[in-house]
Order: C-alpha cells, then structure tokens, then sequence
C-alpha cells in the first residue's frame, strides 16, 4: 500500500508524518494515477518510486527556516505537483501558488487541491516568461521553488523574477548540480541573486547525487527579464 511506502520513505529521511499528513499523501498518489491514464503526469507509477522519487524528493527541497507558518512560495513548471503539493502538505501554513503551462496539468492540480482540503493553494495557467511580466506574481514571493525544468542558468530567468528582494530560489536538481551552479552564475548576478549555496540530499535507497541550489535574491530583476517565451531556453545567459 502507498500509504505504507509513505511512511516508510519519510521515516528513511528523518521526517515525520501525522496520520492526517499520510492519508493527503495517498489520496494524491491515486489522484496522480488515475489521471495519468488520460494525461501525461509520471512515467513513475510504482508506489515505492513515487513515495521516495517524487515525494520525499520534493521534500529535500523543506529547511525550517525557509518555511515559516505565512511564507508564499512559488513552484514554477510544477508539472503534477512538484515540489509544491509535497512541501504544502508537509508544512500547511505556507501560501502556495503553482503555475504550469499546461491547462490540463492545471486542472489535475485543482482537483487534488479540493480533494485533500488543502487551503491558501492557487493553481495558475501560464508560462513562465508571461507570469513573471504580471504585477500580481513579478517579485511577490519569499520562495520559487522549481524542479526538473531546465538547465540552472534557463532555470534562474524563469524564477527569479517571482522573488521578492531577500527572498530565495530554491532549485532541485540532480547529479550535474555543481556543473550547472558553476554555468548559471553570471545569469543568477543579472537575475539579482548574490550568495548560492549548495545543499546536498541523499534520497531513501538511492545511490544517485542530488542537491538544493540555493540563491539568495538581493537585489530587483532588471526589467528586461525574463525575456519572451522561448528565448531563455534558445540563448541562455551563460559567460
């Protein structure tokens, strides 16, 4: 049973689920898929796999400090739900928006929002490029979080401009971090990030590297990013 994965996988990372917590995991876990039948969530279905690669990875992404009771944070190109959906379960007091560019994604999402009770949740259908040009979400958030979306140096143009000045891009990423960290630092300078840190995780059972880039945001986005929809990823600031 999921919910038994569940646990076990979070007692593997040294986190602690309540009751409440673990059934908001498993009723995601047959949302995601029953969906992913008619739309492409996940090509991980298994209930262990989805436990600890896409749960408790999300989760790496938790530091008590970042996540106070109030903090809004941003999860951009959230796909089926992560990191956001993981890390609002786990710390429910958050404000979360999660933005993806696909309409049918964004249903899905509203659909277990309302089936796990889960308040303080918008669900955006935008791009990027474009939700970061609105003066609703530009610079408003304490926190973007993203994962599995794009090489670091494509990845701070898409989420930095939703970082408030002192806030944090938060970006999850795999065995290349320190390749990608070392190549995205001149587009974290132009974004308005100062310090990066890096976080290194070890998933339950895995072998592989993972880490948390951490960029603190310091100073405004300039105006002129991001640029349109398409061109961070066909010129990437990298130099």
């Amino acid at each position: 049973m999921f919910i038994d994965e569940m646990k076990q996988a979070a007692e593997g990372y040294g986190l602690s689920l309540t009751e409440q917590q673990l059934g908001q995991f498993n009723r995601y876990y047959e949302l995601l898929i029953a969906w992913n039948e008619n739309i492409n969530l996940t090509a991980i279905t298994e209930p262990h796999e989805v436990a600890v690669k896409h749960m408790i990875d999300s989760l790496t992404a938790y530091r008590e400090e970042l996540f106070p009771a109030g903090a809004s944070v941003i999860d951009v190109g959230t796909g089926a739900g992560f990191p956001g959906l993981p890390l609002k379960i786990f710390c429910p007091g958050i404000h979360l928006t999660l933005m993806d560019s696909l309409n049918k994604r964004v249903k899905f999402l509203q659909t277990v929002v309302g089936e796990l009770g889960l308040t303080d949740v918008e669900c955006i259908h935008a791009r990027a490029e474009e939700g970061a040009r609105s003066r609703l979400y530009r610079e408003q958030f304490d926190i973007a979080v993203s994962r599995a979306v794009a090489r670091l140096p494509i990845l701070c143009e898409y989420c930095m401009p939703f970082v408030r000045r002192g806030g944090y891009f938060l970006a999850l990423k795999g065995a290349q971090y320190q390749e990608e960290a070392d190549e995205a630092k001149k587009a974290i300078k132009v974004m308005g990030g100062s310090s990066t840190e890096i976080r290194t995780v070890s998933l339950p059972g895995l072998a592989d590297q993972r880490a948390i880039v951490e960029i603190h945001k310091t100073m405004p986005t300039p105006k002129t990013y991001p640029r349109k929809a398409g061109t961070p990823a066909k010129k990437p600031i990298i130099g």
